[in-house]
């Protein structure tokens, strides 16, 4: 089991199955809600995943149609991202976990929109883009 939390520690989750690949987005959305030059997801299947506290505190943002990044309300930091056209599926911030997820990252997405400032030192596969409905 896997276990994770926001900065001011509001809002408390356990995931009880296996994350899925973990990535790093560099895609725009995904710089501008991380702050920095991308983002660390991986998937887990949303009916392992609960709050153990702090589910209240939680807001989305639309930030694409049928994308929404959900977020702590109190201290903003970015807890998943779930999207319409996986409904059973959640993009978990891997900045929030407590513990090593034991996997490691295997891909760069949205290379094509990759920070200008950011070079990309390592020999993970890079892709370039993927369909919109995906991000």
């Amino acid at each position: 089991m896997l276990t994770g939390h926001c900065l001011c520690g509001m809002v408390r989750f356990e995931i009880a199955g296996d994350l899925g690949p973990i990535a790093f987005c560099h895609c725009t959305e995904c710089r501008r809600a991380s702050g920095s030059a991308f983002a660390a997801n991986a998937n887990v299947v949303k009916s392992e995943h609960c709050f153990s506290s702090g589910a209240a505190a939680i807001v989305e943002y639309e930030s694409s149609p049928g994308k929404f990044r959900a977020f702590c309300g109190r201290c903003g930091s970015p807890i998943y991202s779930r999207s319409d056209a996986e409904p059973q599926t959640l993009r978990i911030r891997l900045g929030t976990l407590d513990q090593d997820p034991g996997g490691r990252p295997r891909l760069h997405v949205w290379t094509s929109e990759k920070a200008a400032w950011f070079e990309i030192n390592d020999d993970i596969p890079q892709i370039p883009a993927i369909p919109r409905a995906d991000r």
